[in-house]
C-alpha cells in the first residue's frame, strides 16, 4: 500500500471513530483536515473508502441497482448516500465524482458526508449482530 492509500485509510478510520462516538463535529473536522491537506480529491477518496467499507469485501462487483423505495421523497443527504454507495458498488467513479461535486456545489456536502459516516457505522453494527 502506498503512502497516499494509507493516509486515506487512516482518515477514513478517524471519520468512523468520530461517527461511532457520535461526534459529528469530529467527522466534519476530519474531512476539513483532509481537504486542507489533499483538496477535494482527498475528501472524495475518504468518502469512496467509507462507501466501500459499507459494501464490504463480499459485495458482488458491478451490476448493482439502486433499489430504495421512496428514494425520491428522501432527504437530499439520504438520496446522495444511496446513489454514492450504488456508484461505488458499480465501480462507477465518474458518477461518484459527479455526485460529490454536485453536493459540494449545492453546499450540502458536509451533511452528505455525515450521513455517509453514520450509515457506514450502522451497516458495520448490523453485520456484527
Amino acid at each position: 500500500m502506498n503512502d497516499e492509500a494509507q493516509q486515506t485509510l487512516d482518515d477514513a478510520t478517524a471519520v468512523l471513530r468520530s461517527a461511532l462516538a457520535g461526534d459529528g463535529a469530529g467527522v466534519v473536522g476530519t474531512f476539513d483536515a483532509v481537504v486542507d491537506r489533499s483538496g477535494m480529491a482527498g475528501a472524495y477518496g475518504v468518502a469512496w473508502c467509507l462507501a466501500a467499507t459499507m459494501l464490504g469485501d463480499d459485495a458482488p462487483a458491478g451490476g448493482a441497482a439502486l433499489d430504495f423505495p421512496g428514494i425520491d421523497q428522501a432527504d437530499y443527504d439520504t438520496r446522495w448516500v444511496a446513489r454514492f454507495v450504488s456508484a461505488c458498488a458499480n465501480d462507477d467513479a465518474d458518477t461518484g465524482e459527479a455526485l460529490f461535486g454536485a453536493a459540494a456545489a449545492d453546499g450540502l456536502l458536509p451533511d452528505c458526508l455525515l450521513t455517509l459516516a453514520g450509515s457506514t457505522i450502522a451497516t458495520l453494527r448490523s453485520r456484527s449482530d
